[in-house]
């Protein structure tokens, strides 16, 4: 039912009248050096591909890479552990995996999920006069980098942890109240990147509202400071003709719009009468980051304006 024809986040088939099976897989290197962290991150990254399909993941199997010869293997036991927490914590079963020996530890998950057919969520439905709702801050990226670069404290990262590793099931949950056209996470693309694949499959322009996206503390001020990814170069010729920045933007204001995210909050599309009752539903239920961050408009070149 859904393949890679529009980039989505999983792949959909049919198996009955009512149940249709949601596949993906996902893994990265390590974000930080804490290994119960990389597992906690890793895990909630490939479940989130599950969640903004609108499905429920049902069982997960691990993705391990590990240099055994040169790293205790109590470091690959705590990553596993963080793995296995969020699995759990999301209500599905760890049944098994594949380990390899590698240079750099690597780890993710594959996960199947189900989902009625009639419900699913693709990143292809926005329609013109929908609000764009986002449940998560972005700028982990270079937040990650100037960690590793020591320009930032490691006490100033392990505070926003506990948001990057959150799952995205509260948010979809709370989300499946309203009526929703289209869903993806914003991951490795970055905000403007995502945009586009989702107005690139609906046939829309989408307007995103600079001054209301949110962003994880010190992110600007990493990018002030000149940190950056091996991401954003890419993520910005990814956009090329097809992104309009009407907003007097400053160079580093400019690059979170590209910062590649991780484990990263979902893009919603939905009627704008409904979006504001959204983002209060979710501030109430502990997502205070949410915001309505942008509009859905009629076609027209180029796909995504920043205002």
């Amino acid at each position: 039912m859904v393949g890679f024809e529009t980039s989505d986040d999983a792949a959909v088939y049919r198996i009955s009248s009512d149940t249709a099976l949601v596949s993906t897989v996902d893994f990265i290197t390590p974000p930080v050096d804490d290994p119960y962290w990389f597992g906690q991150i890793a895990a909630s990254n490939s479940l989130s591909d599950i969640y903004a399909m609108g499905a429920k993941p049902l069982i997960a199997l691990n993705l391990v890479m590990f240099p055994s010869k040169k790293l205790e293997m109590d470091l690959m036991k705590e990553i596993l552990r963080g793995g296995h927490d969020k699995v759990t914590e999301a209500g599905a079963s760890m049944v098994g995996g594949h380990s390899v020996d590698d240079n750099e530890p690597k780890y993710g998950l594959s996960v199947t999920g189900v989902i009625h057919p009639d419900r699913i969520l693709t990143n292809s439905g926005a329609k013109e006069g929908d609000a764009l709702v986002l449940t998560k801050p972005l700028g982990t990226g270079v937040l990650f980098n100037a960690c590793r670069s020591k320009s930032l404290p490691w006490p100033e990262l392990e505070q926003i942890l506990p948001h990057v590793a959150a799952l995205n099931k509260k948010p979809i949950d709370l989300a499946g109240n309203y009526e929703v056209h289209a869903c993806t996470d914003v991951t490795g693309f970055g905000i403007v990147g995502h945009s586009l694949e989702m107005a690139q499959g609906s046939g829309v322009q989408i307007e995103l509202l600079y001054g209301e996206l949110p962003f994880y503390p010190n992110a600007l001020e990493m990018y002030k400071k000149r940190e950056t990814t091996g991401s954003n170069l890419d993520n910005r010729k990814l956009t090329e003709g097809f992104l309009t920045i009407d907003a007097d933007l400053r160079s580093e204001q400019e690059e979170l719009l590209f910062d590649p995210q991780t484990s990263g909050g979902l893009l919603i599309s939905l009627p704008s009468s409904q979006a504001e009752k959204l983002v209060k539903a979710l501030k109430d239920a502990g997502i205070e980051a949410a915001a309505q961050i942008g509009n859905v408009l009629p076609n027209k070149e180029p796909c995504i304006r920043v205002v």
